[in-house]
Order: structure tokens, then C-alpha cells, then sequence
């Protein structure tokens, strides 16, 4: 029998009566006898905060996690009172607070259906050993019901039954279910009865969140310290949740550079220059598309941060110049540990700014890690990051790196039994000062942010590109992300399928894996089947250890070769369609990839199904996960959907058999979507693109589509320099019919489309454009009907002659 010592009764306090109640605006105080507070904020209609105190005052508000742009205010606020409790009450959500006991419960104004209550509710625990409470929330688990989200853990996408950690913490070749690994998001969506709501713990202590593991109809979730802080967001749908929750953590400051989301080749370590120039130019040898290559630590003069082995790379400008004019943008790491060196001037200035980390007696914080005995920043000192964002001038400015990859920032720390800094290091954190148990989970975070401040500031009038390892709540404002270092096993595969549309739905939809797997060497097969995953990640980078084989995507026969290259094209066709759906997310927050409980939780077999996800809004993908297979069964849901190679419908809503052998894979387009696609480029910005594709599938009813475009880069397209393109098609039994509404000042390089319509039911007896006939002399037809347009027109009207038999 597991035994929960956090939720023993033994040692717990609990609320008493409520004896006072205050309001102030939007903010409500409900005081008990023993002087514990809670502070209800009506956020929005739709979002609750619950803040706890035990000691009768609330200590000052700061988070991390909550961006200052988040969307505030109700429509409707409405208190009551009666002899058991107070009821707020706003136009979506019903609020009861026990007199009692202080619990909640939580209704749906429009239909009364109880959506969430507080089991024992709050409670917390003395930690006479550190100081402070572990605080405490225990909730009634409804029947039937399913949680999803926590970030980047490695398991089942369903949390039900499970306890789970966030510690950010460096996993190497973590497996299954190992937890914790690098990421701490205390964010989760629960579900049941069609309704969906979630809660995030905005805590950054270790947190602890048990799914009914240890009872069957409770869900709970602790701290070792700091506040009960949570906000209760309702949709009822769950995009709209994890929309709410992106929208209060923050969405992404800025889209990326298109290049960012083409092919990016990584290993630990491509050096010196002739390797790095032998492997950029194998991939245009091949006509492999590639748009990043990537520097790891043996760039550096003795693994010193923002240094370079001159033995290695003699001149690194030249260098990087010669690959920006081969179309490939540099990205360098930069790791946190600061080697203790004298001699060495960014380790002399942090020292004489006083800017490292501190034990508890005075002593700096000392850790081994690759460059040797190191000292480390204390990035939660806006003055620390504000100097770090400075010292990025001369590889951003001078030199031209491109992007920035933070790694070893959880912080890591070898050769000790935690792995990272002890309990006893202080911080500063933005003037709120605290130790490592309160730090630690947003150390990744503010270093992350510290490189965005200074990609930003010496990259402009391009887009800062950073990738962070470690993260909190809210670390998608500025980076992207990966999954750490996996291996190079078929169960991994599965796993880095699982973590990008877990990642998603928590708010952090710049991800991917190490495709191939970081650790050992994957078999030919093994990495053709992870890029074909790889290619509907919105972060596409194999990258590998040095330790094993080689990795490139020639690395292994010609076949391999020749598969590999036709997937990553494919991606680089989709570009604008992946670019519309980043808009839709930096804009909306709406996740880029959607598992299918995400798609359509009406469904109940959507709930448990982990393999398939929707990509963008249009496009269902189900990986191959299993060796020697020449297809699989997978889920298909509710609708219609184009088999993306055969252009066969099949009826979703149910589970079916799709072949898929070595050089395929379970790709299917939703009927009536418009997927603009690029012509195959060797990287971004190699071809100047005159016309796009429009790939039109057939839909008897109406659907909706988009288009975005920029230049691509820079900022224009916040001063409204963009297009958006927005296409809602109409299909009868004899016709077909293209709208098209235009928003934004940008001008795009394309003048035409050329229209590919799939799954027409009749031949094409006329066509109109803004009710003017054009010529059917040029009509192709060859399973699809082809026709370029003027990318401005209003109506496309296809006409039919008669009904094919």
C-alpha cells in the first residue's frame, strides 16, 4: 500500500471558520479563527486565483510565471451569502465557499453541473526541518475522469493513476516514466462529463501532484514550501483552457524567424571548421534541405562560455559568413557554469560585480561541470541578467550566431548526489530573496530569458532564436525547447511523441525531441521513422552524442538517404502552412499540435489514444513506432479525411488499418482544407517564391482556412505589416466555392496560386473568377484539376458539368 505522508491527517492543519469577509474590487478576503486567509481574484469570467496564507498576511506577490500582458476583467460579478457559505458568482462560473471549512465548489452557471470541489481542501504541514509549510490541496476525482498535461513527462499522455514531480532535473538517457526530468510546468487539464477545466500551481518549490494513485476519487497536489497559489481556468472545451492558461503564462513575445522551423543538424561535437564545412556541404551535395548547423561545447576555449578554440576554429567570423552565404544560419551553445579562471575576463568581471551564486555562509557556489571547477550566475537578479544579455554582442553583432542553445541550466552540476546546487544557495530573485528551494525550478528559465534579452537586443532587425533545456511555466514567452537527452531505442521514439503533444498542451508548443536519440545509435529504420515524426515537430533537430555513430542523414544507405530527403521536404513545403499555425499560437495561444482528447474530447476514444495528433488545425499524423512494420492501426476521428498519398476519403470515427510501409507513414488532410504549400527549397530564402500551391480537398458543406505571410524575419508584421489570408470554402453536389478575405499592409513576393483540387466529385464545366469566366485550356487533370490564379482574387467559383459516375 502506497502511504501518502503528505495527506495523512497526522501533523496537518486545516482552516477553521470563517469569521470576516472583505471585498476590494475584483479581490475578495475570507479571514477564519485561526487566521488563515484566502484571497479569491476574479482574473476573468472564466479564471479564478486562490491564494492561502496561514499566518493571518500574505507575503509579496511576485510570480515568474505570469506574463504582465495577460488578459484581465468579468462581465458580470455577483456576491451571496446564506448561513453555510458565499457564493461569487460571475457569467460563466458559480463559486461556493464553505463557512465551515473554507472548501470550494466550483459550478457551470449556464447548466448548475458541478465541475470541481475541494475534497479536504486546504491544508498544510509545519516543515520544522527548513522553515515555512508544505502546503496541501486535495480535490474530489469525478468519475470517468482525465487528466492530461505536467509538460515534458515521459509516459502515458493520461495522468490518471499517477504521482508525479517537478524538479527540473538532468536526466541523461532517461526512460520511461522516469521522473523528474527537465521541465517543471505545475499546469493540468482535467475532464470529465464533456467539460474541462484546469488548474495551475504557481509554485516553485518542488511540487507534488497525485491523479488518484493513492485514492481512486481524490487528486492532490503539494509544495515543500511557499504559497497554495493556483488559478482554476474553465472552458468548457479544452482548447480553450489551455489557451486560458497560455494567455496568463504568456504566449511567445514574437513568431520565430521562418528559418527556425526548417531542418537543423546537431551533434555533440562537429569540429573543427573542415568537419563543420564537410557536413554543411554534404547536405547541398545531396539536395538535403537544412537551414541551422549547430556548435556544441568544443567550440570553446577549454569549454569557457563565449570564448573560441582558435585551434579549432581560426576564424570564426569568416566561417560563419561562408555558412550564412550557403544558406546555413550558426547556433551555439552556451552553458551556465562559468569556469573559476583568473585569467579569464567574463569570470573576473562576474566576480567583481559580485555576481555568482552564494552558499549559505558566504561562500560562492562551487560545481564541476565541463569546463571544471565553476562558479554560476545568479540569473534571478535582473542586474546579473541584464550583464549576461550584454556579454552576447560579440558572438551575436560580431560575429553573426544566429541562435543561441542553452543546455545544463536545470542547473546541472556533476559529480554530486542531487545533480545540482544545494538547498542552502541564495538568490536574489528579483528582490525577494530566497533560497535554492524556492530558485531552483526557474534557474533554466531566467537564464533562458536573460539569452532572449540579448539575442533580441544584437539581433535586431532579425528575431532572436533560443532553445533552453529547462523550464518553468511561462519560459515560452522566450525560447523553444527540447526534450532533453533521450536514447536511441523504438520506446523513445513513442516517448518524444508523447512529450511534443504533452508540451502542447501546456503551453509550450516550440518543442521537439533529439531525433535519432541522443544517446546510442539508432538502426537506419529507426531514424527514418523519428524524422518522419520529426517533420510535424515545430522544433526539427537531429542531434546525437558524440560517444556513438554518426547521425546525418546519410550516415546510413541510400535508401535511408533518399527517404529522409523526400520527408524534410515535405516539411519545407509545409512551411507556410506550419508558419500560419505558429501566427495562430504566438496570436491566440492555440496549441500547434493538438492530440486527439485536445481535437475532440466528445469522443471518449479520443481519451486514452496517444499515437495520433492533429497538426495546425488540418492535418492528422500517426507515427510507425514499431520495427519491420508495413503499417499500422491507428485512430481516425470524427469527419472526413484525404489520405495524404492516395487522396482517398475515409470516415473517421473509428479505429482502422492504414498501410504505411518504410517509405510512408499515416499522414491523412481534413476534408475542405486549403494547405498552402511552398515549391522545395534547400533552406529558407534560397528562392525568391513567385506562386504558392493551394491544396484544395473537396467538402460537400463549408470549411475555413488561413494564410499567413511576412517577410519572414524581423518586426514589420507587428506594426501590421503581414497578410492574412482568410479562404472559406463552400462544396455542393455540382459546385465548389473559394472566398477569400484579406488582412494586413505587407505585400506579399507571390503574385499567383496555383490551385490543386483533390477529391472533385464532377468535371469542371466553367470557372470564375470574381464572376469573370477564365480559359479551361491549361486544366490539368490527373487525379487532381490544376489552375493558377491571381493570388487576389474575392470568389473562385468551380462550376461542374455533370455528376461523375
Amino acid at each position: 500500500m502506497i502511504v501518502n505522508t503528505e495527506l495523512e491527517n497526522k501533523g496537518n492543519l486545516f482552516p477553521s471558520k470563517i469569521i470576516d469577509f472583505k471585498k476590494d474590487v475584483d479581490t475578495l478576503y475570507f479571514t477564519t479563527e485561526n487566521d488563515v486567509i484566502l484571497q479569491l481574484t476574479v482574473v476573468r469570467d472564466s479564471v479564478l486565483r486562490f491564494r492561502y496564507t496561514t499566518d493571518g498576511s500574505f507575503k509579496n506577490d511576485f510570480s515568474y510565471a505570469i506574463t504582465k500582458y495577460a488578459s484581465t476583467g468579468y462581465n458580470k460579478l455577483e456576491i451571496k451569502e446564506d448561513e453555510n457559505c458565499y457564493e461569487i458568482t460571475t457569467s460563466k462560473l458559480r463559486c461556493e465557499i464553505s463557512k465551515e471549512s473554507l472548501r470550494v465548489s466550483i459550478y457551470d452557471v449556464k447548466d448548475g453541473v458541478l465541475i470541481n470541489q475541494d475534497e479536504t481542501g486546504f491544508h498544510w504541514e509545519e516543515n520544522y526541518h527548513q522553515g515555512g509549510n508544505i502546503v496541501k490541496m486535495s480535490k474530489v476525482s469525478n468519475d470517468g475522469e482525465s487528466y492530461y498535461g505536467l509538460g515534458d513527462k515521459p509516459n502515458h499522455l493520461s495522468l490518471k493513476g499517477k504521482r508525479y514531480t517537478n524538479w527540473v532535473t538532468d536526466s541523461y538517457a532517461y526512460g520511461k516514466d522516469t521522473d523528474p526530468i527537465y521541465k517543471a510546468i505545475p499546469f493540468y487539464t482535467g475532464l470529465h462529463h464533456d467539460k474541462a477545466y484546469g488548474v495551475f500551481f504557481d509554485n516553485t518549490f518542488q511540487t507534488s501532484f497525485d491523479f488518484s494513485a493513492e485514492r481512486r476519487n481524490v487528486t492532490s497536489f503539494w509544495a515543500q514550501g511557499g504559497e497554495m497559489n493556483y488559478y482554476f481556468f474553465y472552458g468548457p472545451k479544452m482548447t480553450e483552457v489551455v489557451e486560458s492558461y497560455t494567455d496568463l503564462t504568456g504566449k511567445p513575445h514574437l513568431l520565430p524567424p521562418m528559418w527556425a522551423l526548417g531542418f537543423h543538424q546537431c551533434k555533440w561535437s562537429y569540429y573543427p571548421e573542415t568537419k563543420v564545412k564537410d557536413i554543411t556541404a554534404t547536405f547541398r551535395k545531396l539536395k538535403i534541405p537544412c537551414d541551422a548547423i549547430y556548435l556544441d561545447i568544443d567550440y570553446m576555449e577549454g569549454f569557457r562560455c563565449f570564448t573560441w578554440n582558435k585551434e579549432y576554429f581560426p576564424d570564426p567570423k569568416r566561417m560563419v559568413k561562408e555558412l550564412a552565404d550557403d544558406g546555413f544560419k550558426t547556433v551555439a551553445i552556451i552553458d551556465p557554469g562559468i569556469k573559476i579562471d583568473k585569467d579569464y575576463s567574463i569570470f573576473k568581471e562576474a566576480l567583481e560585480k559580485d555576481y555568482f551564486c552564494k552558499r549559505a555562509d558566504g561562500d560562492y557556489m562551487k560545481g564541476k561541470v565541463w569546463p571544471g571547477e565553476c562558479y554560476f550566475p545568479d540569473f534571478t537578479n535582473p542586474e546579473v541578467r541584464d550583464w549576461w544579455s550584454g556579454l552576447f554582442k560579440e558572438l551575436i553583432s560580431d560575429i553573426g550566431i544566429k541562435g543561441v542553445w542553452n543546455d545544463m541550466n536545470e542547473p546541472a552540476v556533476m559529480e554530486v548526489p542531487n545533480k545540482t546546487f544545494p538547498d542552502d544557495v541564495r538568490h536574489d530573485y528579483d528582490g525577494n530573496p530566497c533560497s535554492h528551494r524556492k530558485a531552483h525550478n526557474v534557474y533554466g528559465m531566467q537564464m533562458a530569458r536573460a539569452t532572449y534579452q540579448g539575442l533580441k537586443k544584437y539581433s535586431y532587425p532579425k528575431r532572436p532564436f533560443v532553445i533552453t533545456r529547462a523550464a518553468y511555466s511561462g519560459t515560452q514567452r522566450y525560447t523553444s525547447t527540447w526534450t532533453g537527452d533521450n536514447v536511441a531505442t523504438w520506446e523513445h521514439l513513442w516517448i518524444a511523441n508523447i512529450q511534443a503533444q504533452r508540451l502542447a498542451m501546456s503551453g509550450f508548443s516550440f518543442a521537439g525531441s533529439d531525433i535519432g536519440g541522443f544517446a546510442e545509435q539508432p538502426q537506419g529504420e529507426l531514424f527514418t521513422r523519428w524524422i518522419q515524426l520529426g517533420i510535424f515537430h515545430p522544433f526539427f533537430r537531429v542531434h546525437s552524442s558524440g560517444d556513438h555513430g554518426d547521425q546525418e542523414p546519410w550516415a546510413f544507405d541510400e535508401d535511408v538517404t533518399d527517404i529522409v530527403r523526400k520527408f524534410i521536404e515535405i516539411r519545407y513545403q509545409l512551411l507556410p502552412y506550419l508558419y500560419t499555425a505558429f501566427w495562430n499560437y504566438v496570436d491566440h495561444g492555440t496549441p500547434l499540435l493538438k492530440s486527439l482528447v485536445l481535437y475532440d474530447q466528445t469522443d471518449v476514444h479520443t481519451h486514452y489514444r496517444t499515437d495520433e495528433f492533429i497538426f495546425g488545425e488540418q492535418i492528422l499524423a500517426c507515427p510507425v513506432l514499431e520495427p519491420n512494420a508495413k503499417g499500422r492501426r491507428m485512430y481516425v476521428p470524427k469527419g472526413n479525411w484525404y489520405n495524404f498519398w492516395t487522396d482517398e476519403i475515409v470516415k473517421g470515427g473509428k479505429e482502422m488499418w492504414v498501410d504505411a510501409d518504410i517509405d510512408s507513414m499515416p499522414i491523412f488532410v481534413k476534408e475542405g482544407a486549403i494547405i498552402p504549400k511552398y515549391p522545395i527549397q534547400q533552406y529558407v530564402g534560397e528562392k525568391e517564391i513567385k506562386e504558392i500551391t493551394l491544396d484544395v480537398y473537396y467538402k460537400k458543406g463549408k470549411e475555413e482556412s488561413e494564410l499567413f505571410s511576412d517577410a519572414n524575419d524581423g518586426y514589420d508584421y507587428t506594426k501590421g505589416r503581414y497578410s492574412l489570408r482568410n479562404f472559406s470554402l463552400t462544396g455542393r453536389s455540382s459546385e465548389l466555392i473559394i472566398n477569400q478575405y484579406k488582412e494586413g499592409k505587407y505585400v506579399t513576393p507571390y503574385e499567383t496560386f496555383n490551385i490543386q483540387i483533390h477529391g472533385l466529385p464532377f468535371d469542371i464545366a466553367e470557372i470564375q473568377i470574381d464572376n469573370e469566366a477564365i480559359s479551361l485550356k491549361h486544366l490539368k487533370s490527373n487525379g487532381t484539376n490544376s489552375f493558377v490564379v491571381d493570388k487576389n482574387f474575392s470568389e473562385l467559383h468551380i462550376i461542374g458539368v455533370k455528376s461523375k459516375p
